[in-house]
């Protein structure tokens, strides 16, 4: 089962980037002209859970939405799909949380995917929403950037209110809760990813949030002729390469093998197969290959 669910993955990706640039309205791709074969396949629902100390995955099985929990509120990061957004709030008060008490969203890129779902959750709990400065811009007006490598092929996002600009390096409060932005651009020009720490008694761990850096662009894009591309990816790998990292988290979980990960756990493999301090370097190193191999379709080399 988990085979065929990763091949469907596979595949609803491969059909959603393959299909053909259908113009847009004052920049905004037409919603209608742009299926999306992985939406039901990423929407399934998942049973929330505890990933390590007040670091909970409250989002479907395709798609992470990742809650972090303080006495003086609660801050989530992604709200995945737009239909996504009622399965978030009903796994936070799975946990026996409330939506109200989110205080803070944030962002890893702004893409129908992730970023979908903010508003109505913004909507729901009351909540400011922070990200990236080309992230922020996106989310405002809603719809897709023009410069975004997958414009023309991808469903817009609804507006957000009150979206907040953060730069990189910049860290957010909730009560005693601090989270830190890290600009980690290439698979969009503002690409997030995110750093906490979350501790159990007087255990304390190093928490990842790493944002997609796959090169996946709409046809015709050209990263080698591009004006920060593809260099821009260099900064995030070397992110990964450097920042502690006990836990990783992916926007897309099969990415960090979450779901291995999570198996393994349940079945008492020790120690804990979730916490692995090599996982942010697999990734820079897996992200590595596919810019080079996409940049080798580009240049012949």
């Amino acid at each position: 089962m988990k085979r065929l669910f990763k091949n469907r993955v596979v595949l609803g990706l491969a059909l959603l980037f393959l299909v053909p640039n259908s113009g847009s309205l004052h920049g905004q791709p037409r919603a209608s002209t742009l299926p999306c074969a992985s939406c039901a396949v990423w929407n399934t629902p998942q049973t929330p859970f505890k990933v390590f100390g007040n670091t909970y995955y409250v989002g479907p099985h395709g798609l992470s939405s990742i809650l972090i929990a303080s006495d003086a509120g609660l801050i989530l990061i992604d709200g995945a799909l737009p239909e996504s957004a009622p399965l978030i709030a009903a796994n936070i008060r799975t946990l026996g949380f409330r939506i109200e008490d989110v205080k803070l969203i944030l962002d890893s890129h702004a893409h129908f995917d992730h970023a979908g779902g903010i508003a109505e959750l913004q909507r729901l709990s009351g909540a400011e929403v922070a990200a990236s400065e080309w992230s922020a811009a996106v989310m405002t007006k809603g719809g897709v950037s023009r410069d975004d490598p997958q414009y023309g092929t991808i469903r817009p996002i609804a507006p957000v209110a009150r979206v907040r600009t953060l730069h990189d390096g910049e860290s957010v409060h909730v009560g005693q809760l601090v989270l830190t932005a890290h600009l980690t651009p290439g698979h969009t020009p503002g690409g997030t990813s995110w750093t906490w720490k979350s501790c159990e008694a007087t255990r304390c761990l190093d928490m990842v949030y790493a944002d997609s850096l796959t090169p996946v662009s709409a046809e015709g894009f050209k990263y080698t002729q591009t004006p920060g591309f593809p260099g821009n990816f260099e900064k995030s790998f070397a992110f990964l390469d450097t920042t502690p990292c006990d836990i990783l988290l992916t926007p897309h979980p099969d990415a960090s093998s979450l779901w291995d990960r999570l198996a393994a756990r349940k079945r008492g493999v020790m120690p804990d197969p979730i916490i692995d301090s090599t996982q942010c370097r697999q990734l820079a190193d897996r992200s590595r290959e596919q810019l080079r191999k996409r940049i080798a379709t580009e240049t012949g080399r």
